[in-house]
C-alpha cells in the first residue's frame, strides 16, 4: 500500500505541472482570468472533452472566436442574432441545437448568479451533479437530444466531464493547473473523473475491481484514493490519466 501510494505521488507531481496544460482541454479556461469567463470556458471544454485532445481544443477554441473570445460579455449581452454562427457548429453528437440550449441556459442563469458554483447544491457530490442536472434542463423547451449531454448518478453514469469540470474548479494547490476558484465545495467530496485511460490504469492497480465503467466504479475508485489523501484524493486523476495516456501501464 505505501508503494503504491509513493507511486502515485511520484506521477501526481510527474503530471501536475503547467506543461501538462497546453495539450489538455483545460488550455481552453486558461486562455481568461475572469471567473466567469473561466466557468463558461471549462464547462463548455469539459462537455465537449471526448475525443483526441487536440480536436476537442480546436472545437472549443472555435465555440470561443463565435463568443469574440469573451465568453461572459457574449453570454449576456448577445442578440439573437449573434447566434447565426453556431448554426454550423458540430462536435461528435454535440450539435447546433445543443449549443443553442446551453448558450441560452447560460444567459438565462447569469442573470441570477454570478457564479456556476450557486447550480451545485447539495451535500455530496452525488447531490449536486443531480441538482445540477435538474437545474440546468429545467426549462420547458430543453431539447430531448440536449439531455444527453449531463449524465447524472441517477442512471448511473461515470459522470466523467462533470466530475472533470468540478475538479477543476474545486481543487486548490499551487501547481497552476486546476484553478481552485470555487469555495463551497471541500476537494475532499469531489469524485475522481472515470474515462478509460483511468479504468485501465485503475483496474491494472487493483484500485478497481468493479468492470464497469460507471459510477459505481467511480466511487469505488475514489474511496481507495481517499486512503491515501483523504483531503484530496482526486488529485491522483493526475496520475491515473497521465500514465494511461502515455501507455506507461
Amino acid at each position: 500500500m505505501a508503494d503504491l501510494k509513493s507511486f502515485l505521488e511520484e506521477h501526481y507531481e510527474r503530471y501536475n505541472q503547467p506543461g501538462f496544460i497546453e495539450l489538455d482541454p483545460i488550455s481552453v479556461p486558461h486562455r481568461f482570468t475572469i471567473k466567469q469567463d473561466i466557468e463558461i470556458a471549462a464547462f463548455f471544454a469539459a462537455t465537449l472533452a471526448w475525443g483526441q485532445r487536440k480536436t476537442i481544443i480546436k472545437k472549443c477554441l472555435e465555440l470561443l472566436d463565435y463568443m469574440d473570445n469573451a465568453p461572459y460579455n457574449f453570454i449576456t449581452g448577445h442578440e439573437e442574432s449573434d447566434l447565426v454562427p453556431f448554426t454550423n457548429f458540430k462536435h461528435r453528437t454535440f450539435q447546433p441545437t445543443d449549443v443553442l440550449y446551453f448558450l441560452s441556459f447560460f444567459k438565462e442563469y447569469y442573470k441570477n448568479h454570478t457564479t456556476l458554483e450557486d447550480a451545485f447544491a447539495g451535500i455530496t457530490v452525488r447531490d449536486k451533479l443531480v441538482n445540477f442536472r435538474k437545474t440546468f434542463f429545467r426549462h420547458e423547451f430543453v431539447p430531448d437530444r440536449t439531455k444527453k449531454h449531463l449524465s447524472s448518478p441517477e442512471t448511473n453514469s461515470a459522470c466523467k466531464r462533470t466530475n472533470m469540470f468540478l475538479r477543476w474548479m474545486v481543487r486548490k494547490d499551487n501547481k497552476g493547473v486546476d484553478f481552485g476558484i470555487w469555495n463551497t465545495i471541500s476537494p475532499s467530496i469531489l469524485v475522481c473523473p472515470y474515462d478509460v485511460h483511468v479504468q485501465r490504469v485503475a483496474r491494472k492497480l487493483g484500485l478497481v475491481k468493479r468492470t464497469q465503467a460507471d459510477w459505481k466504479a467511480a466511487i469505488e475508485l475514489t474511496e481507495n484514493l481517499k486512503k491515501f489523501d483523504q483531503q484530496d484524493p482526486v488529485k491522483y486523476d493526475f496520475a491515473l490519466f497521465g500514465l494511461g495516456m502515455d501507455g506507461a501501464i
